[in-house]
């Protein structure tokens, strides 16, 4: 264990002292009070090591638009905050309450919050917990907005990235966003955040899958 330790870079270390701290604190402070876990320490330094526990933000956008109902999008935020805006079909469950929570060890779970440790500490939980299939939303919220609602095309763009981002338009505007010309000065005009309401499924095409050729004649 301590080898394996040992083999993760300054910043993954740093980051699996800080999960473990903040699962403690979160134990130590109640909403498990006398519930029993368990934390594999070696297990989470290889699943950290790999990225194994986060998923995109393009990958989730690709499967809402496909229309996937095999795993549940869960907003770790404060009420006010999910209710002034959250990403569909997600369902708010602070951390505070997981525990009390409907969800299944057998489902696919992805959790967020804005862009801090607060998923990865609830991620922390559920696995302690046995939910294998428990997710962190990679960049969470921030990074939903940056390159889902608001992308924006680099400045000196390369032909391959025009193509990417003119992609990405489709799924943006799918989830009532506004793709940002700009290449993200100061002077770019403020975003407003979407309406909040489930897309209607049409026929956008996936973030990462190109979109299919016209056919010619009758």
């Amino acid at each position: 264990m301590t080898d394996m330790i040992r083999s993760l870079t300054l910043n993954a270390r740093l980051a699996l002292t800080a999960f473990v701290l903040g699962f403690v604190a979160l134990f130590a402070g109640n909403p498990y009070k006398g519930a029993a876990a368990t934390l594999n320490t070696k297990e989470l330094a290889i699943t950290m090591a790999t990225n194994a526990d986060q998923i995109s933000v393009t990958t989730v956008a690709d499967w809402i638009i496909q229309g996937r109902s095999d795993f549940r999008v869960v907003d770790l935020r404060p009420a006010a905050a999910f209710a002034e805006y959250h990403i569909p079909p997600a369902e708010n469950i602070p951390v505070t309450e997981l525990g009390g929570s409907n969800l299944g060890r057998n489902e696919k779970i992805i959790l967020y919050s804005e862009s801090g440790a607060r998923d990865a500490q609830a991620w922390m939980l559920l696995r302690a917990k046995g939910y294998r299939g428990a997710y962190v939303l990679h960049g969470g919220l921030e990074a939903w907005k940056d390159s889902i609602l608001f992308p924006r095309v680099p400045a000196n763009a390369t032909p391959a990235q025009l193509v990417d981002f003119a992609r990405i338009k489709d799924v943006s505007k799918y989830f009532g966003g506004s793709p940002q010309a700009g290449a993200g000065d100061s002077t770019t005009t403020a975003v407003v955040m979407p309406k909040l309401a489930m897309p209607t499924p049409s026929a956008t095409p996936a973030a990462g899958a190109p979109k299919k050729k016209k056919k010619e004649g009758c």
